[in-house]
């Protein structure tokens, strides 16, 4: 009974988020801007890669064949990505403080909906939000880049570098090594929102402490790979899809640390259950 009562409940909390979410001013620039960002990019480098071989042509040289267009995608889907990251970060931070202030929470509360359930229901929310966005990024950038550039393996002097199916597989990896870290990323901002006082201090907290790291993590050394943002694509990148922007243009010299790889698979899971559990246990404590 008590199993069948707390399933309803999250059901309604997470229909509640949903609904919420359909007229929000933040879930549409959640979910849209890494796109735009990433396409925007795009065009800047075909425009960039156009007037190069204009400049050549009247230069009378002849403009050089290289096949990078699996590159110039890469490196789109990285700044989609480190977009995303921290949209999503100040989204879960900002959401659950700004409805304690409003004193939403205390409504919901009133109507018997457990403290737990509403931070369940939250997170639950954002890992949508989350999917549709990657979604978005992935299928418009893929299109815009076959639309731009010819998407095919690496060829220097007739011979190939890297074929085309070598290109996706790293490309896969990357992509899923970049992605691994965003619902830990969702419930630190979580769990700041439920210790923050108001919904400013929680988004100012939330993204200082993200790009904090960024700035330290070099000083930090080999422990920084213990921290899950160390693993997130950001404005100071040391994700393995950086790496794979290089390998999709022929580069040879690009080393791969397994143990970074082992990390970046296994660090992610442990802050996710760790941050979900203190902001469960935090909440109940928290005067809403």
């Amino acid at each position: 009974m008590r199993v069948a009562q707390t399933s309803a409940c999250l059901k309604a909390c997470l229909h509640a988020e949903l609904h919420l979410a359909r007229h929000s001013l933040g879930t549409r620039l959640l979910v849209l801007t890494p796109l735009l960002i990433a396409c925007l990019q795009l065009m800047i480098a075909s425009l960039g890669e156009t007037g190069a071989q204009a400049q050549q042509a009247l230069l009378g040289a002849e403009a050089e064949s290289t096949q990078q267009g699996y590159g110039f995608w890469v490196d789109s889907l990285l700044t989609g990505l480190t977009c995303l990251s921290l949209l999503a970060v100040a989204q879960a931070a900002y959401g659950l403080a700004a409805e304690r202030d409003s004193g939403a929470l205390r409504h919901l509360v009133i109507r018997r909906a457990s403290r737990s359930t509403l931070v369940v229901s939250k997170l639950i929310a954002l890992h949508l939000l989350i999917a549709l966005a990657l979604f978005l990024l992935l299928l418009g950038s893929w299109g815009l880049s076959a639309l731009l550039w010819e998407l095919g393996p690496v060829i220097e002097d007739g011979y190939e570098l890297i074929s085309e199916g070598e290109i996706r597989t790293e490309i896969h990896l990357g992509l899923q090594l970049a992605i691994l870290p965003l619902p830990a990323a969702l419930a630190f901002g979580i769990l700041i929102s439920v210790l923050a006082q108001s919904a400013t201090q929680s988004l100012t907290l939330a993204l200082g402490a993200t790009l904090g790291f960024d700035v330290f993590k070099a000083s930090l050394g080999d422990s920084a790979g213990y921290v899950f943002a160390n693993f997130l694509p950001s404005l100071v990148d040391a994700s393995y899809l950086g790496d794979v922007a290089r390998l999709a243009r022929g580069y040879s010299d690009v080393l791969i640390d397994e143990r970074l790889l082992s990390l970046n698979t296994w660090t992610p899971l442990p802050a996710f259950l760790l941050c979900l559990v203190l902001s469960l246990i935090f909440i109940q404590r928290k005067s809403l």
